[in-house]
């Protein structure tokens, strides 16, 4: 939480309504703020041209519209056009699942409803100053290369400000929501954000949330007691107290069951939770980091997924950039892989020609790192010399499904592994189509997935 300073930080209300002002203005000043006020974001945009704030809280829906939340939206465009960093809490008196959705997207940094409770409010603000403060420390440093636990080294400038961005916020005890495509580092990411953690020395617990089956949903993360049910042969702990004292890991986090959200919110909410068949309650304080390729505005629109849930877990929120975006990335972590799997298969050392190099930069790689990581796996497999030629590289979108061209010197599981990595390829990493092209549950994918380490 944020220490008030000497200097009170100043908070821009921006609300048509006096009441509703004047209450806030009372109630923030209790808590040390400074606060000023203005009636529509007309004058808000005048405001802000002459002064600064710490932090804004905006009013969605103003006298000329009422309910759309329009003029709210249309505040956002302008802060987003104009580039200015100070954090928005949206507030309306509407609950609309639609317009928090959209207010979200335009660079809302948390929201609000009317009429609020007022502690509840003291931390959303603090919440907000803290981050800003985190996120202001970490670009302000130097531009230094950040190395990760595996001596992967991310060239790409891209990663470079994210890595800083993470280091700074790592040992704060905010929940992290890394969002981006399979493949991109996601589950690699947040061990190194728990290795730079002050829980660094606790356990790193990771659970795929979408290869639980639903009935041992609340086993898994939980935990039962001997005879809770059938199958109950001994006690068992679950995922939130194997991490007690660590970190805490959701993988694949979309995939949540909505009639199972609920229990995990409620663990978020008060750090409580029982074990299937006990008679007291646990208290949890594992750190949460939560990853997700989901497209969250979608899901929330959609109802599949909880709007207070994504609130409590998107604390701070990363998205990593697909490999093709950050290109030069693309060698020097084919190069790592190569080491990586001569060493492992106990083969001379091998290095990439020009035109494999070229081959490597002209692909798009829809897979991102994971799908370089194992189309070198197989190069190096099958090499013959100590030179991977343009001929070695076989990317998995030109292999064909019904001739993948496996030989015999390839064992069962590498067969199945390479036919699982061209699934998912050709349904662009969509594990439920991937499943299908198999001729699998999406249950068994991801037991295979996690066999072979493809997750």
């Amino acid at each position: 939480m944020v220490k008030m300073s000497c200097s009170p930080k100043r908070i821009l209300i921006i609300e048509d309504n006096r009441e509703v002002r004047l209450a806030a203005l009372f109630v923030l000043e209790a808590f040390g703020y400074r606060v000023c006020e203005v009636e529509n974001p007309v004058q808000a945009k005048q405001w802000l041209e002459a002064n600064q704030a710490d932090i804004i809280l905006l009013d969605m829906n103003f006298d000329l519209d009422s309910t759309s939340g329009e003029e709210g939206l249309g505040f956002l465009r302008w802060k987003q056009q104009q580039a200015i960093a100070t954090p928005i809490i949206a507030m309306t008196a509407w609950s609309n699942t639609q317009l928090v959705v959209d207010a979200m997207q335009l660079g809302a940094n948390d929201f609000i409803e009317k009429p609020w409770d007022n502690l509840r409010l003291k931390e959303v603000i603090e919440q907000q100053l803290d981050i800003h403060t985190l996120q202001a420390n970490a670009q302000s440093k130097p531009d230094t290369p950040v190395k990760l636990q595996s001596d992967l080294i991310y060239h790409s400038e891209q990663m470079q400000k994210l890595l800083q961005q993470l280091q700074a916020v790592a040992q704060s005890d905010a929940n992290i929501l890394l969002l981006g495509e399979n493949g991109t580092g996601k589950s690699q990411l947040a061990h190194w954000i728990h290795q730079q953690s002050s829980v660094a020395q606790g356990p790193f617990v990771t659970t795929n949330m979408a290869a639980i089956p639903e009935q041992l949903f609340e086993s898994e993360l939980f935990g039962h007691k001997k005879g809770a049910f059938t199958d109950a042969k001994t006690n068992r702990e679950g995922r939130f107290e194997q991490a007690q004292h660590g970190t805490l890991f959701l993988d694949e986090l979309a995939c949540l069951p909505a009639n199972q959200q609920a229990k995990l919110l409620r663990v978020l909410e008060s750090g409580e939770y029982e074990a299937v068949g006990a008679e007291h309650t646990q208290a949890s304080n594992a750190r949460i980091i939560s990853a997700s390729n989901g497209d969250f505005a979608e899901l929330i629109r959609s109802g599949a997924f909880r709007q207070d849930l994504f609130f409590r877990l998107n604390t701070l929120t990363f998205t990593i950039p697909p490999l093709r975006e950050r290109r030069t990335d693309i060698l020097p972590q084919a190069r790592h892989f190569i080491a990586k799997h001569c060493q492992r298969y106990n083969k001379q050392s091998t290095h990439l020609s020009a035109c494999a190099e070229q081959k490597l930069l002209d692909y798009h790689w829809p897979g991102n790192s994971r799908e370089l990581n194992h189309c070198l796996e197989r190069a190096v497999l099958l090499s013959l010399g100590d030179t991977l030629k343009a001929e070695d590289i076989q990317v998995a979108e030109l292999a064909d499904m019904n001739n993948a061209g496996y030989g015999p010197e390839l064992t069962l599981a590498q067969v199945e592994k390479q036919h699982i990595m061209q699934a998912l390829a050709h349904s662009n990493q969509n594990k439920a189509q991937a499943a299908q092209l198999l001729g699998i549950t999406k249950q068994s994918l991801y037991r295979r997935l996690e066999k072979y380490e493809l997750v």
